[in-house]
């Protein structure tokens, strides 16, 4: 009977000290700053700074929270779950429009490339008629086909603009040869052109820098996240000065690990 209620004030103790430790983690979860995150290379500097612990070494806890597409970005910045998020700039117009107050805090490298199907044979825009084409609504890639539709003179009816938001699922269907093309970030667009797909037109080719971090006016006017802000964006610039100075080769793990492509894609990022 000794032993078992030994036991029993054992057990309980340790579900207590359990109890407590969650209490603990919940706090520091919820005064932490919460920027969510994609599977893309504009994202590297996040996750090389958060694998280093730079951003604890800076005196700022910042929770990265990631997302496969941006509209669960939205859902979750909408819904409080994150106070910043990556996105792009007619994203976050949109997300202004729609009575979400967001600010642009800093610009980011991402950038698209529209891919076609090794087998649809399409290597020119005007091609794209009565063709499939994988984007996001309301985001850049969608201004960017307003763009490449308008410039061949096609009508717009003429590309069937097809809504896949998670950008692993749309390399995904282009491996698999569901979509005629599609547009996709870095490292996507290069797994997909190491896979024999044409790249018919690149943002770096119209001097279009359309990638932001932006975080909600809400934070942006509390004492507290206005100082996280602060040290987070200090972090955030020598990150990307290390990336710049190393190379992307020297990240291959991060990019493997948190953009779910092959090793060697990495080593074929153009980086000029």
């Amino acid at each position: 009977m000794a032993l078992a209620m030994l036991a029993a004030c054992g057990a309980d103790n340790e579900a207590e000290q359990a109890a407590q430790r969650k209490r603990a983690q919940f706090v520091a979860d919820s005064l932490a700053l919460k920027v969510a995150v994609t599977p893309t290379l504009d994202c590297l500097p996040l996750y090389l700074a958060q694998q280093e612990g730079w951003f604890q070494r800076e005196g700022v806890s910042v929770l990265l929270m990631p997302f496969q597409a941006q509209m669960d970005q939205d859902t979750a910045l909408l819904r409080h779950h994150v106070e910043g998020l990556t996105t792009d700039r007619e994203r976050m117009k949109w997300l202004q429009q729609q009575g979400t107050a967001v600010s642009e805090v800093a610009t980011t490298t991402l950038k698209w490339q529209l891919i076609s199907n090794k087998t649809a044979r399409i290597k020119l825009l005007r091609q794209l008629d009565d063709k499939m084409v994988a984007m996001t609504r309301f985001s850049a890639t969608d201004r960017l086909m307003n763009w490449a539709i308008d410039s061949v003179g096609l009508k717009q009816e003429r590309v069937f603009r097809i809504q896949v938001n998670d950008v692993g699922v749309r390399l995904g269907m282009l491996e698999n040869g569901i979509m005629d093309a599609m547009l996709l970030p870095e490292p996507q667009a290069t797994q997909a052109r190491l896979g024999g797909h044409y790249v018919i037109f690149d943002t770096d080719s119209l001097g279009w820098h359309l990638g932001v971090i932006a975080f909600t006016q809400q934070a942006m006017a509390d004492t507290m996240r206005q100082r996280q802000i602060e040290a987070f964006l200090k972090v955030y610039n020598a990150a990307c000065d290390t990336i710049r100075q190393n190379g992307l080769k020297r990240y291959r793990d991060i990019i493997v690990s948190t953009c779910h492509v092959r090793p060697q894609t990495v080593d074929s990022i153009r980086t000029e």
